[in-house]
């Protein structure tokens, strides 16, 4: 007889599925990729056959210029993969199209969640939980120190800087893929109905997004803009551009920066950022811990992050846990 959960093994380059000889987010091209979600460290080009979420696909179309072999599964929608063994995508809440993948086989379930978050986000279905026998999760913020503020406080402190400062605009940096549209869609939430300005890096995904249904509101270039004509406005750009000389066209620039890594305060110093905006696209300490105990796994295995804390957690609470060491996983992303 097999040992338990014997068909599903992680290697450094990614989660590997026997009986389907496919992979879960691999780090380099394999024959079948099973894919989360669109960030560069879970999506790579160049495999044989790729199932993910007809967003993620889009989003990888357009980021990694790859199609060949997409096979789409919606959320809720069971593939069936060889060697009888059943996928089926279910909400990540992280970002457009991130999704949890249920692998079944043998009579056994085991969830593989990427990356994901329980805040609600206005674009993209919030994290769904579900049952299984191995919960496979990823800590990026796996340290009782980091523990989220409400999304809300820290739009109120965007949009009062904005107000503080009329001749200045508020130059706001994220991610292009998930957080700039969270900002602004979170933006909008509050009742801020201006436009928004976007360094040409973001406008591509942005429309992706608005193409998937996700309502953005006035959107404009920086670029389309007379110099220096944005005194009193929110723009947002890649935290590559917030110190590049693409900003000296922008009027005196209060520089914020939207990632839950934030909250460290040394972070924020060694960026110049001088308004630090704690918003995050992953789980923090207490949603970890959380949605273990939701979940109510067997076992936890535990990937990308601050894997040593969460592993304690997981033993003082008497549950099983096993920190696994994949290669690859970056947190910069948030």
């Amino acid at each position: 007889m097999a040992a338990a959960f014997s068909w599903i093994r992680a290697e450094p380059m990614g989660i590997r599925v026997l009986p389907a000889d496919c992979w879960i987010d691999p780090a380099r091209p394999v024959d079948t990729a099973l894919v989360t979600h669109g960030h560069a460290d879970h999506a790579r080009g160049g495999h044989g056959t790729t199932i993910a979420t007809p967003e993620t696909l889009a989003i990888m179309k357009l980021r990694y210029f790859t199609d060949e072999g997409a096979i789409p599964v919606a959320y809720g929608e069971t593939h069936r993969l060889p060697g009888d063994v059943m996928a089926t995508y279910l909400p990540a809440g992280h970002v457009l199209g991130s999704a949890q993948i249920l692998l079944e086989h043998a009579g056994e379930r085991v969830i593989v969640t990427g990356d994901y978050k329980r805040r609600p986000d206005p674009t993209c279905p919030p994290f769904e939980v579900t049952a299984c026998d191995v919960f496979v999760t990823e800590a990026t913020f796996g340290l009782p120190v980091f523990r989220h503020p409400p999304i809300a406080e820290e739009m109120a402190k965007l949009l009062s800087a904005r107000d503080a400062n009329p001749d200045r605009c508020v130059l706001v940096g994220a991610y292009a893929l998930g957080k700039a549209q969270r900002v602004i869609a979170e933006l909008r939430a509050a009742g801020y109905r201006e436009p928004i300005y976007l360094h040409g890096a973001l406008e591509k995904m942005c429309r992706l997004y608005e193409e998937h249904g996700v309502d953005l509101g006035d959107l404009q270039l920086v670029a389309d803009q007379p110099k220096g004509a944005l005194s009193g406005q929110i723009v947002l750009c890649p935290p590559s551009a917030l110190t590049d000389r693409w900003s000296r066209r922008l009027p005196e620039p209060v520089t914020a920066m939207a990632s839950g890594w934030m909250r460290v305060r040394q972070r924020a110093r060694q960026k110049m950022i001088e308004l630090p905006l704690v918003i995050s696209d992953h789980a923090d300490w207490d949603e970890l811990t959380r949605t273990i105990e939701e979940v109510n796994p067997q076992q936890t295995w535990i990937t990308h992050g601050r894997e040593d804390a969460l592993l304690r957690w997981c033993q003082l609470h008497q549950r099983k846990a096993r920190a696994l060491a994949l290669v690859g996983y970056e947190d910069e992303d948030d």
